[in-house]
């Protein structure tokens, strides 16, 4: 065999190496976008909610004390609406339009006298994603190891799905209406 044949040869041994490399490369990725978002799914957070055992008392707080906007109104979530007509929730917005959820548990029981002694008043965290991403975090999370608590559910706000994550702690991915 000529050097150049042996050149030619051995080109294509490589390309061969390299299109098994290239092919081992996309079932990794495919593989891993199935267990996992792809990083900026995530746009942002898109709200937090919060158990409290004295309303009045955390309404002052987050309204008067800490000057953050209420949500009353046209400006209150149509799902929420029955739950602030009663007195059970309380929304308001921070200046970079995150919202804060306050659910009224009136038994909640009072958190240790130690600061140091960790524990939580948090409902959940909410991220928000594109609508037309919803549908793969849906997928991804049901193909994974994730605890999923219920949805996906579909409100006039839009879609979301609730999940755990490893601690436990309640988190909802989210998008607004299509």
């Amino acid at each position: 065999m000529s050097i150049w044949g042996s050149v030619c040869a051995r080109s294509r041994q490589i390309a061969i190496v390299l299109a098994t490399i290239r092919d081992h490369a996309d079932m990794l990725a495919t593989a891993q976008s199935a267990t996992a978002l792809t990083p900026g799914v995530l746009r942002k957070v898109h709200h937090i909610a919060f158990n409290v055992k004295d309303m009045d008392a955390s309404r002052h707080f987050y309204g008067t004390f800490l000057g953050l906007h209420e949500l009353t109104g046209d400006e209150v979530p149509t799902t929420l609406q029955e739950l602030v007509a009663a007195g059970k929730v309380v929304n308001f917005v921070t200046p970079d339009g995150t919202v804060i959820d306050l659910f009224w548990e009136p038994d909640l029981t009072p958190p240790h006298p130690d600061p140091q002694q960790q524990f939580t008043r948090a409902n959940h965290l909410a991220f928000d994603v594109a609508p037309d991403a919803f549908d793969q975090v849906v997928a991804v999370l049901q193909q994974s190891a994730v605890a999923i608590d219920h949805g996906p559910v579909t409100r006039p706000t839009g879609r979301g799905i609730y999940f755990y994550d490893p601690d436990g702690f309640l988190i909802e991915i989210r998008c607004d209406p299509s």
